[in-house]
């Protein structure tokens, strides 16, 4: 069922080339949709890959092999499949994987290891051998395709296809980055929740981009959620082909390791903003931001447990300035609080401080930003140095509809 484009949706951007990458989509028929649903981005030879992968106990094969595939450090071609997670699907599900692994490393005769799957939808059924056998055989055939056709291809109930961009200078060489990401539900960051591929003509060596994802990860995937479910198949990953000509980096030491991190730091946010303003249901954009808590880890988890309550978000989305909401979730939140060192804001304004309602306040210049779609929480603890920003969205009727109908 076609659902809504989102309140929050944004353009999709201008994307450059990337020297090295090759994405082409086709026609698996993993559902009944007329739609392209199996990808193909082929790589060139040498390519750096790094990727973080989701904590669930119960990860799809295709996760299972990307943990592993990952040791070897380099990648030729990445294949996603969208309709399907195969998860939960046991030994059919694993065979499906290394048969779509060993047909592209045979094709093009490189070692399995640099072959990287992905699949995404509906768990618990085992992905189709010969609709996936086909599909791929199809997208060997085509012809290279745009960034959207790829963004849109890897999508399941996003209402909007999702990329960004960045750059930075090594040395004297301009480099780029490009990111396609898809989720709209079943998003909560245990790293990660959803399905994003980065690429970018930087040369880094594995072991750097690996430390430089991990790091951005923390900052920018696991600070998000829409309703708290982690998924079996996610997974982030980036590829580095290594053909804007510089020197390669080995280390964050060398010139230009900064800023290149800082700008993969800067497409990842961008990406998992994209991915919150797609929730399901979303009509709001809400950053809540916690500080004067014991140390940034504890604001991080005070932080999620506002972003995860349903009656913070169902308020949100009411438009309601029922700050008493945000109190619970603080004091849920299992972590060191003290209800008379307590502040909180909406937008910047005070309505509540040292575990009281401030003196005059004056709710309609709240109840007038609650009408917006981008909403601030502020929180300080009181307690010490420790901060943490986190981004969600609000919980409406539209998450209901869209999960009652998902397997209709």
């Amino acid at each position: 069922m076609k659902h809504a484009r989102s309140p929050l949706a944004q353009p999709f951007p201008d994307l450059p080339l990337i020297a090295g990458v090759s994405p082409r989509v086709a026609r698996a028929r993993y559902k009944d949709w007329d739609r392209c649903d199996l990808s193909y981005v082929e790589l060139s030879k040498g390519t750096s890959v790094a990727g973080v992968t989701t904590t669930s106990k119960c990860p799809s094969p295709e996760v299972e092999w990307c943990r592993s595939a990952l040791k070897h450090g380099t990648a030729r071609a990445l294949l996603v499949s969208a309709g399907n997670a195969n998860a939960f699907t046991g030994g059919k599900g694993r065979a499906a994987v290394e048969m779509l692994v060993a047909t592209a490393s045979d094709r093009l005769g490189c070692a399995r290891e640099e072959i990287f799957v992905s699949a995404t939808g509906v768990i618990g059924v085992p992905l189709p051998h010969d609709k996936a056998s086909a599909g791929l055989e199809a997208a060997f055939d085509a012809d290279p395709c745009s960034w959207r056709d790829l963004a849109d291809a890897i999508g399941t109930t996003d209402t909007f296809a999702k990329a960004a961009t960045a750059s930075a200078m090594i040395g004297e060489t301009r480099v780029e980055l490009c990111g396609v990401i898809k989720g709209s539900g079943m998003i909560a960051p245990d790293m990660a929740t959803m399905l994003g591929y980065i690429f970018t003509d930087a040369a880094i060596a594995p072991a750097l981009l690996q430390q430089m994802l991990s790091a951005a990860n923390r900052t920018t995937f696991s600070c998000i959620t829409v309703d708290s479910d982690t998924s079996t198949s996610d997974t982030v990953l980036a590829f580095a082909t290594g053909q804007a000509g510089h020197a390669p980096l080995v280390s964050f030491d060398e010139p230009g390791a900064d800023a290149f991190a800082a700008a993969l730091t800067d497409l990842c946010r961008q990406l998992a903003h994209l991915v919150v303003r797609d929730g399901e249901g979303a009509t709001k954009f809400i950053e809540v931001r916690v500080s004067g808590a014991e140390s940034d880890a504890s604001a991080h988890r005070i932080a999620l447990s506002i972003a995860n309550s349903p009656l913070v978000k169902t308020a949100i989305a009411g438009e309601d300035a029922n700050w008493g909401r945000v109190v619970m979730a603080v004091g849920k939140a299992g972590e060191p609080a003290d209800r008379d060192q307590l502040s909180i804001r909406f937008g910047g304004i005070e309505v509540a401080a040292e575990g009281v309602v401030v003196d005059g306040y004056d709710e309609a210049p709240v109840a007038a930003h609650l009408k917006g779609q981008e909403i601030v929480i502020g929180v300080d603890i009181g307690l010490g140095n420790g901060v943490a920003t986190v981004w969600t969205c609000d919980l409406t009727h539209g998450y209901i509809s869209i999960n009652a109908d998902y397997r209709s």
